[in-house]
């Protein structure tokens, strides 16, 4: 016989497994969505062919990319009712609304103008077009908007009560919504956001630069996504510091986690590079640090206390090494973003950005850096926040369903057979798409939309109207 707890490990691996694979989609989407509407205003605006053939040329890709994320987002809300339904049942009147609202903003507005946005730039009219875009864009923006208000509710909640159901119910929807970690937690990950697909695109267009450094498309969609990288990875390090403050005062077992601060450090804690924590012993065994950095970061004060994981019961410690590994490696590729961003900058300034091989190099492997990233991040947050699904106020030990070990193995082993099948083919299909130059002087719509910038009537446009 099993018992509870292997099931619930098993929930909670079969959660985190279909939660991996959909978090990479969104992240993607949710920026190309608005890299697809800055082509196609650039388009409208200029003319140049260059831009609806890059716009084209991504909505493939972005289409590939929304189903799936939509496919892996409909699984995921099933394991609720299997594997969760004590937690459905007593975040249910906070989290159902929230979910709600989800869809009948962000859902509905993606599929409504979704269609348009794949094949209608000839059948609508160009400007018509582009407002469907745009509201493809606003509509991933929205998504996100809800999802992380839920996830944030989960992780700092407020604006509740509890009936006498053991429920939790709205009491201010606005302290809802707008709880705590919100904003941080928004900015953040739209910005990741931006980040994956800027080093996607990048990463293209790197490939293609080292196969030929005279195509227009990948000089144009490289440029674009280096601006992006040189300006968003600063302010992305900038929101990361601002949210581990926000952390720091809502769940400060979490930064302690991260921090790998077993013990408490009244007069300046160190900054732990690297180490080993080990979580029985309650010690990071061959520690590199940097005494009193942490302090320093944490409370810009070089001799301000910090506490340690001895301040807080060790049933609510989380998995320290995993929060404190993952956590690294997010901040690593976010200093690795930071450096490609500066790196570009002096090949701009040295007019060498088209013909850097090595900086082209340093793009195409750092393509993916994103969604491990954006990975990270989440193990980061969601490992952190155990051993609660409501923090402090509802232990995922307490929320699971009444399943035995079998029947949740059974549907583990079902998800991990079937996701590797399908998404492999997805993944395939669209690195073909990605490897794949965008072409130019095809036979495409003709486009009558002024220059504004020049007066001009280009001639007709070399793209393809649609996927």
């Amino acid at each position: 016989m099993f018992d509870a707890v292997s099931a619930i490990d098993l929930a909670r691996a079969q959660f985190a497994f279909t939660m991996s694979f959909h978090i990479v989609f969104p992240a993607f989407s949710i920026g190309l969505a608005s890299y697809l509407a800055v082509l196609e205003a650039l388009w409208l605006w200029t003319g140049r062919e260059v831009f609806i053939n890059l716009f084209n040329y991504w909505l493939k890709i972005f289409a590939v990319a929304f189903g799936m994320g939509v496919v892996s987002g409909i699984v995921m809300s099933y394991q609720f009712g299997t594997n969760w339904s004590v937690f459905s049942d007593k975040t249910g009147p906070i989290i159902g609304p929230l979910m709600a609202y989800e869809v009948l903003t962000a859902f509905f507005l993606e599929a409504g103008f979704l269609g348009v946005m794949l094949f209608g730039l000839e059948r609508v009219g160009h400007k018509l077009h582009f407002l469907a875009t745009l509201m493809v864009a606003i509509g991933t923006l929205f998504s996100a908007f809800w999802i992380l208000s839920a996830n944030s509710w989960m992780q700092t909640p407020a604006g509740y009560a509890v009936n006498a159901a053991g429920q939790f119910v709205p009491a201010d929807w606005w302290k809802v919504v707008f709880n705590p970690s919100f904003p941080y937690r928004l900015v953040h990950m739209v910005l990741a956001a931006y980040l994956t697909t800027a080093f996607v695109v990048g990463g293209v267009g790197a490939y293609h630069l080292l196969r030929d450094s005279k195509r227009e498309g990948a000089r144009v969609m490289f440029s674009m996504a280096m601006w992006m990288a040189a300006i968003v990875a600063p302010i992305q390090i900038f929101a990361g510091d601002q949210h581990g403050l926000n952390t720091l005062e809502h769940q400060p077992a979490k930064v302690m986690a991260m921090e790998g601060h077993f013990q408490s450090h009244p007069s300046g804690a160190p900054l732990i590079l690297f180490g080993w924590p080990d979580q029985t012993a309650g010690e990071v065994k061959y520690a590199i640090e940097i005494p009193k950095a942490s302090s320093l970061i944490l409370k810009h004060s070089l001799d301000a206390p910090l506490a340690g994981l001895d301040t807080v019961p060790r049933e609510n410690w989380p998995k320290v090494p995993l929060v404190f590994w993952s956590f690294r490696v997010m901040v690593g590729i976010g200093f690795l973003m930071l450096g490609i961003g500066l790196f570009s900058l002096w090949t701009r300034w040295r007019g060498t950005i088209y013909e850097s091989k090595w900086l082209h190099r340093y793009a195409l492997t750092m393509g993916p850096a994103g969604f491990v990233a954006v990975l990270a991040g989440w193990i980061t947050t969601e490992a952190g926040r155990q051993p609660f699904t409501v923090f402090g106020l509802l232990r995922t030990a307490d929320s699971a369903s009444p399943l035995a070990f079998p029947a949740v193995a059974s549907s583990l082993i079902a998800f991990v057979i079937v996701y590797f099948i399908v998404f492999s083919m997805g993944v395939f299909y669209i690195l073909r798409l990605m490897s794949s130059p965008p072409h130019q002087g095809e036979e495409g719509p003709r486009s009558d939309i002024p220059t504004r910038a020049a007066g001009i009537i280009p001639g007709p446009a070399t793209a393809q109207a649609h996927s």
